[in-house]
Formats: C-alpha cells, structure tokens, sequence
C-alpha cells in the first residue's frame, strides 16, 4: 500500500493563498469537523484567539482523488527558488499536437494570471511546451 502525502506550502496568507489554489486547481476548501457548519465555529469551540484563524488552511480534490493541500503561515518570507515544485498539466496527453497543447496551455495561464498568478516565461524545446509562473507570493510552479 503507497503511502498518502500531503503538499505543504509555508506562506504569509493562508486564507489568499488557499483560495488561490483552490480555484486553479479545482479544489475545494476542506469542509470543517463533523457537528460544525464553519471553521470558524469550530475555531471558536476550541478557544482558538481570532487573531489565529489565518495560521493554517487546507484545500482538497473534491473528488478525493489528488492529495489534500495544506497552507500554514510562518514569519519569514520567501527568499530563494523552490526546490520543489507544481506541475499543473492541462495540454493533454503526450499525442496532442503542440499546437493544441500550446493552445490549451496559454488558455490555463490567462485565467490563472486573472486569479493572481504572474507568468515568468514560456518555454518550448524537444517537442514540449510549458509556462513557469509565479502564485501569489511567488512560488514557482508550471503550466504544462
């Protein structure tokens, strides 16, 4: 039996930066515990102060396939390029034209560059096509 993973993202803005995922990969927020109808019922219950609410945030693949992604903030800012990084891949299997995938890629990159991204470069070599972008606080992550 494989192990289950989780992504982990260290940032300033749990909140901004999980809606922001959320909506590019087509996640969802995770619901909150059983008997509670909001996260912050339930932060309440737990005698969490407000000013905590935005420490940690999880968003998952609504049809609980792809792994949970969770957001927790820390103090100091991003300062160097990741080591790792998000592939997200949307030109289609490796039989599609460059011309489609190119089309379906440049097409992904628009609405992520609507939902906050920043594009940093298209790339094409040996018969591929991919865009490197920026998520809202600067995490690389690719188009492909």
């Amino acid at each position: 039996m494989a192990t289950g993973v989780q992504i982990v993202f260290d940032c300033a803005d749990p909140e901004k930066l999980a809606a922001f995922w959320a909506l590019a990969l087509h996640y969802k927020q995770q619901d909150p515990p059983a008997g509670f109808d909001s996260w912050p019922a339930w932060l309440k219950d737990q005698g969490i102060p407000e000013s905590e609410w935005n420490s940690a945030n999880a968003i998952v693949d609504p049809d609980g396939t792809g792994p949970r992604i969770y957001f927790q903030r820390v103090p100091e800012g991003k300062v160097v390029k990741n080591r790792v990084h998000l592939d997200l891949n949307v030109g289609g299997p490796r039989d599609t034209p460059l011309d489609e995938r190119r089309r379906r890629v440049d097409a992904e990159v628009e609405r992520l560059i609507q939902l906050g991204a920043r594009r940093s470069r298209a790339v094409e070599e040996r018969a591929e096509y991919w865009v490197n972008m920026f998520d809202p606080e600067g995490n690389e992550f690719d188009v492909q």
